[in-house]
């Protein structure tokens, strides 16, 4: 479909302009709300456009630097290009852009990491100060000023509904396919006014599948035609093999003593290489009928849902890779059917996570023996994405799962530690960890109890004496026993690991 025929508004069509004319509208110290969830649906011109401006006005010596909103983590020429030239202030809730990440751990961009639920709810209450501007993707424009979302919807709805002036992206490149997909709720309130999410099974629809937007509050239509920065997935290694296998022999083992029906629950999955592999696993096992309530769809869930394996899809947007994409592409009609994108203030809500039961399979970057999580940080102190969904789905999951190799770093590093150097999810929100060495099922158990199971099944044989022998010296001196800890030495055991230096 041809640029011009994808603004049917007449009195938004009349407002289309360049996107160095869009980027001019933007002023230094602005926050500005832009599209976009792990890169598929964010503005493809715009901020290119003012990455040029704010160096322009570098190099005359004007600071100009902007606060960055988005859904979680964009594309090089979004968050990538912005941070080249220093042109963010602040940036939230979730970003993966290395030259965003090392700003921000040299200190030179401040920044906020939140819970993805809470970002929406967090602008309406006025947390956040002000939203100057939005700056949102579309994928067409209707005669009455409707808006056909994108690859993904994100914080979408709350950018349009807050922010004091708006400029649209119109991106042919995104299939004229995608109008009926997405499932938009305008029934969000306030407490003390707050209502029910009328959502009971992750394959209802509740609202409408287009955005609303007040027309006088467009201050720019910008046209494009470019593609989503769509992530290429590494076939499942070993390690990852050995991690859903584990994972697939638990559920059937749950399914066996009666815990889960035999379809499952709904499924939520992170992002990467480890996830896929699970769903590959899935796709492979015995489970029919399989739906999903999760954050993004990626390769094994589209997999799971040609195969038939996966009855349907609810997510805020795509993670795919161009192979995967070229497939949904080609068959987007039946897929649209059972695949539904929302708001992420919805997928990601704890209301109806708890409600329907979840199945959370989530990364991280090591768990203490007791079960705590980090997922955001290398050496306690160095940013690497994000939480992002994670704690949403860990906290109000029905069953709430973390998963890593048990080594990093070529063996140089466990993953599995005494105490974890920052912690994300703590050990009332983690009731499974899993590497490649097995599984842990932690419901139940005391602190001590955890640590034999952790250090049993879950740590690699190089680091699982030193983790004993710890854990029983804790066990000895420690001034308290409920979870044992020597605190001169924890912190020694993350400094050895930075040296390369092996237990």
């Amino acid at each position: 479909m041809s640029k011009e025929n994808r603004i049917h508004s007449a009195a938004l069509r009349s407002k289309v302009m360049s996107a160095n004319e869009a980027a001019s509208l933007i002023q230094s110290g602005m926050n500005v709300g832009m599209s976009g969830f792990t890169g598929a649906g964010y503005p493809k011109a715009v901020p290119s456009a003012l990455a040029k401006r704010i160096m322009d006005a570098n190099v005359n010596g004007k600071r100009f630097k902007i606060g960055v909103w988005t859904g979680a983590s964009t594309a090089p020429d979004l968050d990538g290009a912005l941070a080249m030239v220093d042109g963010i202030e602040m940036r939230l809730p979730y970003q993966s852009d290395p030259t965003c990440r090392k700003r921000i751990n040299a200190g030179e961009m401040e920044y906020i990491d939140i819970h993805l639920s809470h970002v929406a709810q967090f602008v309406w209450f006025g947390f956040l100060g002000k939203l100057d501007v939005a700056v949102v993707e579309v994928a067409g424009i209707l005669e009455d000023g409707r808006l056909i979302p994108s690859s993904s919807i994100g914080n979408n709805k709350t950018w349009l509904d807050q922010a004091d002036k708006v400029i649209l992206e119109v991106n042919s490149w995104q299939s004229s396919q995608l109008e009926g997909m997405h499932d938009i709720w305008y029934g969000t309130q306030l407490p003390p006014n707050r209502q029910p999410i009328p959502l009971v099974r992750s394959s209802d629809r509740i609202g409408e599948p287009y955005l609303r937007c007040d027309p006088d509050k467009v201050i720019a239509v910008v046209q494009t035609h470019a593609p989503d920065r769509n992530s290429a997935f590494t076939p499942p290694d070993e390690s990852s093999k050995k991690i859903a296998g584990h994972i697939l022999e638990f559920l059937q083992y749950e399914v066996k003593k009666g815990r889960l029906p035999r379809e499952l629950l709904p499924l939520q999955s992170g992002v990467g290489n480890i996830a896929n592999a699970v769903m590959a696993g899935l796709n492979e096992g015995p489970f029919e009928n399989l739906t999903a309530y999760t954050e993004v769809l990626q390769d094994g869930m589209l997999e799971m849902l040609k195969s038939g394996k996966l009855a349907s899809a609810s997510a805020t947007a795509f993670s795919l890779s161009n192979e995967a994409l070229a497939e949904l592409s080609a068959d987007l009609g039946r897929y649209r059917e059972r695949i539904i994108l929302r708001p992420q203030e919805i997928s990601n809500h704890p209301e109806v996570i708890r409600r329907l039961g979840v199945i959370a399979m989530n990364g991280m970057i090591e768990a203490d023996i007791y079960g705590n999580v980090n997922s955001t940080h290398v050496m306690g102190s160095q940013i690497m994405n994000g939480i992002g969904g994670s704690g949403d789905f860990a906290r109000n999951a029905y069953l709430s799962i973390f998963m890593t190799p048990s080594q990093a770093k070529n063996g140089a590093i466990s993953c599995i530690v005494p105490m974890a150097s920052h912690v994300d999810h703590t050990e009332h929100d983690v009731q499974v960890l899993v590497t490649e060495q097995g599984l842990a099922d932690l419901r139940g158990l005391s602190p001590k109890q955890r640590a034999k199971a952790i250090i049993e099944n879950c740590a690699h044989p190089n680091f699982r004496p030193a983790l004993s022998d710890y854990y029983k010296r804790a066990l000895q001196f420690s001034p308290g026993k409920q979870t044992p800890h020597l605190l001169e030495e924890v912190f020694g055991w993350h400094l050895r690991a930075l040296r390369g230096e092996r237990m």
